[in-house]
């Protein structure tokens, strides 16, 4: 069916969507905050070394590795909107520890990790229930426009979010703003909690999702989505690009406050208002992404955003002083624009393409190795930084951003006009008819 171009947008005629989409842009917002302010505690009041840092940044995705694929059958089998409420508010407590401990005088980077990984446990499990969540709050029709909204205000929000970390952290102490981030997911429970829509539920005979009894052993059901990944060559190799480009963006990105406060020299506040400048590339890059793809088709369109725009992340290691700081925010926007509309026409291609009873399933097979390798990234990005020295290490992995999409350009999706909307078996496997990126592959 065909949107009316004539009808009011989303925002102004879908009730539940606004408030799904309020409480998202919230949190994006305390997740920007957070991505300033933790490394500047870290930094600035704990005196942390390069590979501490690193290890913090590590520590928020480390739990998709091990939570991942388990996370994904509890959220076919769950009701989507309760598992986030849950997630939220176990953020919003964690998060309030931070500047609690620091009142007191207990604040120590074991804390700081230990808060990161709980935090990230809880994320995984909210990330994969909003994925599975949002095909079925919204039609398909209305899908590509609630995609471009909800990217286009997260891409937003983290811009204030950044500016507003480092300003928070300049003028009250770097602690006191992860009171920020609490506050954001106490307005995603509010909104979360206001909902009406209400998803179908398995029967009385307990059965699950996709009609099958409760009894299914987990592994079983693992292994259903792991399959599904790997022998579709859609999915495999949107994960593949996924997993290669989060390595690449987590690395420069984990050390990337230290480059700019200990190589470049930046004060806190320029920190944050230089990293929100480039991050402004997301809201362009949500805008653009459905215009363009209209135009050349999905697949020619993911290459360009994806290969040709973050090919300007090789700015970023010639930073400096002065006017050097614009190389940090043009190669920032270019990377930004790119990670954010390649973001919106993959999940995009995801709702239609996914079976609905199996979407928390494959979302959380492949992101489990697109998020996977972002605490490797960002482990190697402070062995780098340690042993080679801060420059050094943004050049390699800034160089690893465009060179990911190589295997884009290498792969069906890099022979095609669009990407396939209909998923066709044939025969035992399926037959062709793809994550944060913090930007991870999600930006």
């Amino acid at each position: 069916m065909t949107r009316d171009d004539r009808r009011p947008g989303l925002l102004r005629r879908h009730r539940d969507f606004r408030l799904l989409w309020c409480g998202e842009t919230a949190g994006k917002f305390g997740a920007s905050v957070t991505g300033v302010a933790m490394p500047l505690i870290a930094v600035s009041e704990l005196h942390a070394s390069t590979f501490q840092i690193g290890l913090l940044s590590a520590a928020s995705w480390a739990p998709w590795l091990v939570m991942g694929l388990p996370a994904g059958v509890w959220v076919d089998r769950l009701p989507r909107r309760t598992v986030m409420l849950v997630a939220a508010a176990v953020s919003l407590v964690l998060f309030t520890a931070v500047p609690a401990a620091a009142w007191a005088g207990r604040l120590s980077t074991g804390l700081l990790l230990a808060v990161a990984l709980l935090t990230g446990t809880a994320a995984v499990f909210f990330q994969t229930a909003y994925t599975a969540y949002l095909p079925d709050l919204l039609s398909p029709a209305d899908q590509p426009e609630g995609n471009a909204k909800l990217h286009g205000s997260a891409s937003a929000a983290q811009i204030v979010g950044l500016g507003a970390g480092g300003l928070v952290a300049q003028l009250a102490g770097a602690a006191n703003g992860m009171l920020a981030n609490a506050a954001t997911f106490l307005v995603s429970l509010l909104c979360l909690g206001r909902i009406r829509h209400r998803e179908t539920r398995p029967d009385g005979n307990g059965t699950n999702r996709d009609g099958r009894g409760p009894g299914r052993a987990l592994r079983r059901e693992i292994g259903e989505g792991l399959r599904l990944v790997a022998r579709d060559r859609w999915l495999r190799t949107l994960t593949l690009y996924g997993a290669t480009c989060n390595l690449a963006l987590m690395g420069y990105q984990s050390i990337l406050v230290a480059f700019l406060v200990r190589e470049v020299g930046l004060a806190p506040g320029t920190v944050g208002g230089l990293v929100a400048a480039a991050g402004s590339g997301g809201v362009l890059g949500a805008f653009a992404a459905r215009r363009v793809a209209a135009r050349v088709g999905t697949a020619r369109a993911m290459i360009l955003f994806e290969l040709g725009l973050p090919a300007l992340a090789l700015l970023i290691p010639l930073t400096g002083t002065g006017a050097g700081v614009l190389c940090y925010a043009v190669g920032g926007f270019g990377v930004s624009a790119g990670v954010v509309a390649g973001n919106v026409i993959k999940s995009g291609f995801q709702q239609h393409y996914c079976p609905p009873e199996l979407l928390g399933r494959i979302t959380a097979s492949a992101a489990v190795l697109n998020y996977g390798t972002i605490p490797v990234g960002a482990l190697l990005a402070g062995v780098l930084g340690t042993a080679v020295g801060l420059r050094p290490a943004m050049w390699i992995t800034t160089a690893g951003v465009p060179l990911a999409a190589l295997v884009l350009l290498f792969s069906p999706v890099g022979r095609v006009r669009d990407l396939p909307t209909v998923r066709r078996p044939a025969g035992p496997a399926p037959a062709p008819a793809p994550v944060p990126g913090s930007t991870a592959a999600t930006a």
